[in-house]
């Protein structure tokens, strides 16, 4: 199976894109069903510029479909944005084709292409901050954009087409029918968002802050070219977006809840929360870890960040919290951590202490705990009565 794609984007430039069927945990963490995309750009002007590259072990198909473009040896320069082995994977073997191509990134990628490859030998143009190098008929502007998502990562605004290489931001996972997203794909959107926050989520604050930097220099990009996903040309929707989910803004009528259940105590109870939220008019958003069911922990995160509420359940396991869910609860405060209430809910058999230990646990995030409802596996009316009061709260 051929999962490869080049594409003409302009006169000058190629997309040269892999499709990743087979790839089910991204980083080796989150479930991605829906696969990823690696996405490189082949500038053909003046000079030949090549920007990014493959993941490792996709090189010999990746240079297989340079070759349908131009032969490698021809290529003058390899620009980097982000060091990840998912994009800088196949350096090694450009080199191999063109030992006197000059590569060009940020300073702390000269001893990351060493310790990474262990490739010593190479030229290497260290760029500036918001530096500017006419390459050819080229003119390229440098951005750094630290911890989007690791500390070297840089964009690339190629000014006269007027074309943004973004890097990992603006990415998504899934592959795209498409090479332009379009903004009314729901479910696209939904790829991209859970992306966001698995990948970026925990640099949120640098989100707003890069968005603020690109602003003020009056990037104002036709195409923006990830290196996930498909490609875009609303940036102001793609700004919109991005700012929102930094931001972690709610949806007014979205509740998420996450609980794991044993033998159906904890589900039980959550079935009735669920029948009043619904009452409300609520848009319920349900994960379960049960003996038949383990939801995907990439898409709860994915629900989460744009929730007004979210509800946890869990019992008490061996005098602490179901390891799933705290697993998942570090998860949330690591990557969705804002001010959004929150009810916590726990049975327990002969000693109730996971409602007091996830309590601990929050206590220092931004959640806001509304309230512990915890019972010792038998549902009773008067309980009823405290979980209307208590979604009422929410």
């Amino acid at each position: 199976m051929n999962n490869s794609i080049v594409y003409k984007l302009t006169d000058k430039l190629y997309m040269i894109r892999y499709n990743d069927t087979e790839i089910k945990y991204f980083e080796a963490l989150w479930e991605i069903p829906e696969g990823i995309t690696y996405n490189s750009y082949l500038y053909l002007g003046e000079k030949t510029i090549l920007f990014d590259t493959w993941k490792k072990g996709k090189c010999t198909e990746y240079i297989e479909s340079i070759k349908k473009i131009i032969e490698p040896e021809k290529i003058d320069y390899l620009v980097i944005h982000h060091m990840e082995p998912d994009h800088s994977g196949c350096i090694k073997e450009i080199i191999k084709y063109n030992p006197n191509l000059t590569i060009i990134s940020h300073p702390l990628v000269n001893k990351m292409i060493r310790t990474f490859y262990g490739i010593n030998n190479y030229n290497f143009r260290a760029i500036k901050d918001n530096e500017v190098l006419e390459i050819g008929d080229a003119k390229l502007r440098f951005i750094y954009t630290p911890w989007l998502h690791w500390p070297e990562t840089i964009m690339t605004y190629l000014e006269k087409d007027k074309i943004l290489f973004s890097g990992d931001a603006f990415g998504s996972y899934s592959i795209p029918k498409e090479i332009y997203a379009d903004k009314a794909d729901k479910k696209y959107i939904e790829y991209m968002k859970k992306y966001f926050v698995t990948v970026i989520g925990h640099y949120r604050q640098h989100v707003l802050k890069n968005l603020e930097k690109l602003s003020k220099i009056n990037i104002e990009p036709k195409i923006i070219a990830p290196l996930h996903g498909a490609l875009w040309k609303d940036y102001s929707y793609l700004v919109e977006l991005y700012s929102k989910w930094a931001k972690a803004v709610s949806d007014n009528n979205k509740v998420t809840i996450i609980y794991s259940s044993m033998y159906g105590y904890v589900e039980a109870m959550i079935k009735k929360i669920i029948d009043e939220l619904t009452k409300r008019g609520c848009d319920v958003h349900i994960y379960k870890f049960t003996d038949t069911e383990h939801s995907f922990i990439s898409e709860v995160l994915m629900d989460v960040i744009d929730s007004k509420a979210i509800i946890l359940g869990t019992a008490t396991y061996e005098t602490g919290i179901f390891p799933y869910m705290r697993y998942i609860v570090q998860l949330l405060i690591d990557k969705v951590n804002s001010r959004k209430k929150m009810l916590i809910v726990t049975s327990y058999g002969w000693g109730g202490v996971a409602g007091r230990l996830l309590k601990k646990m929050l206590e220092q995030s931004q959640f806001e705990i509304i309230d512990i409802i915890e019972f010792n596996n038998t549902y009773t009316p008067e309980m009823f009565e405290k979980i209307v009061s208590v979604i009422n709260k929410l």
